[in-house]
């Protein structure tokens, strides 16, 4: 006999029934595109994300949750500006 690594099959059944999700890997110009977009908008909805998505291979989801993760990082990085300028004048 011989075990079969958990990481063979991404949707196995976790605790509480949900299923694990896989990571997404996006290429450097998925990833390109994406910058751009939210360089233009911080927020894509409706059909702007389904058209993005298409376009780049990726489900509304993949897209949706990129997004969400950017804008957190974004926050995080003019929070972080705010504190810096704020030391220097103090």
């Amino acid at each position: 006999g011989f075990l079969i690594s958990k990481c063979c099959f991404p949707l196995l059944k976790a605790k509480a029934g949900k299923a694990k999700r896989v990571r997404t890997i996006f290429s450097s110009e998925q990833l390109a595109r994406l910058e751009q977009e939210f360089a233009r908008q911080q927020y894509l909805v409706g059909q702007e994300r389904c058209l993005l998505a298409s376009s780049l291979h990726l489900t509304e989801e993949q897209v949706k949750v990129w997004f969400q993760n950017r804008r957190i990082k974004w926050r995080k990085q003019s929070l972080e500006q705010q504190q810096a300028k704020l030391a220097k004048m103090g």
